[in-house]
């Protein structure tokens, strides 16, 4: 890596107004405020061609170049990990996610997720490192597979996120249930709100669940097997864990689920690390090893260009190995 690399960019119109330093931080995510201040003080950033300091604001179509004389101090640890891109362009990455695979670090998971894949991806693209940062827009659980979506960049990043939190998306994904749904298609609109009591984020839709919020799945069944049911399901809302406790809420808990039982249940908790890290097999399920939910579908408007995308990621083989087992059952 060759310093100092020179960087360019346009401001767009809801960074108008904004410092410098504040403009330089919404584009290059991987450095921090301070660090870009002193580049900003030490005469490495232009706008329009002239040198600026740091209490100088930004105004929209000005064109913004920067000397990047130092790394970046905000980087996002790169790990060499496995991907299945399935979509992308300049603004976005499309990746179906395998099952076990976290989205971001967190306080139990600090590296081996997906954004350290993801970003270890975009620096092999990149003239530095940390010149592109991941921006995770939504989420799936640790044991769902299946579509999801990354930003790039800032402005695609913020747009996404907006159609995510004003519900302008299509989410669809596939599910095996226990037993039979009586219905073809339905919708499940019940409120769902935190577990009282438990520690855990989980999840429930019981009339004594905390800060309860409207909630709605659509759901079509797709198969019925001898004893369980093939599900397309939609959420209409964005709650956490929402399929799988709906799906529970009815009956028809999603097999292999680590937590959710049929009606408002919660099952027993998984057995203890072993002194070597490993954990001893719950036995939640025969079949799979995880809960068996898919995300098989994601559409949205494209944050840039406005059409309307539609990314969709092929059933895993351990989600086919255990609806052919499935099948294979005797009739209760």
């Amino acid at each position: 890596m060759h310093y100092p690399h020179q960087y360019t960019c346009i401001v767009d119109r809801y960074l108008s107004g904004v410092r410098i330093d504040t403009f330089l931080e919404k584009q290059l995510r991987s450095y921090t405020s301070w660090r870009l201040h002193r580049m900003v003080a030490a005469g490495a950033v232009s706008v329009n061609g002239e040198i600026v300091q740091p209490v100088q604001r930004v105004h929209t179509g000005q064109e913004v170049s920067i000397r990047l004389l130092e790394p970046p101090d905000d980087l996002m640890p790169p790990e060499d990990i496995p991907l299945e891109i399935i979509y992308e362009d300049e603004w976005l990455i499309g990746v179906n996610k395998p099952a076990g695979l976290i989205v971001h670090p967190c306080g139990e998971s600090p590296k081996g997720t997906l954004t350290n894949a993801v970003q270890w991806y975009l620096d092999a693209q990149g003239p530095i490192k940390g010149l592109y940062k991941p921006g995770v827009i939504h989420r799936l659980d640790r044991d769902t597979s299946g579509v999801i979506v990354l930003a790039k960049e800032h402005l695609s990043h913020r747009q996404l996120s907006v159609e995510f939190q004003r519900s302008r998306v299509s989410k669809t994904y596939v599910a095996i249930v226990d037993g039979l749904l009586s219905n073809d298609t339905g919708v499940i609109d019940q409120p769902i709100g935190r577990v009282r009591g438990c520690s855990s984020a989980l999840m429930t839709t019981r009339g004594d669940a905390i800060d309860a919020r409207p909630s709605k799945t659509a759901y079509e069944v797709l198969e019925r097997l001898p004893r369980h049911t093939v599900v397309k399901a939609k959420p209409r809302t964005g709650r956490l864990h929402q399929i799988r406790v709906h799906l529970a809420s009815i009956g028809h808990p999603i097999i292999g689920d680590e937590y959710y039982a049929a009606f408002g249940e919660l099952k027993p908790p998984r057995p203890p690390l072993n002194p070597d890290g490993t954990r001893q097999p719950s036995n939640i399920s025969p079949y799979i090893g995880r809960q068996a939910l898919h995300a098989i579908g994601l559409g949205f408007p494209h944050p840039i260009t406005q059409e309307w995308m539609e990314i969709t990621a092929p059933l895993p083989d351990d989600f086919t190995s255990a609806r052919e087992q499935l099948r294979e059952l005797p009739s209760p």
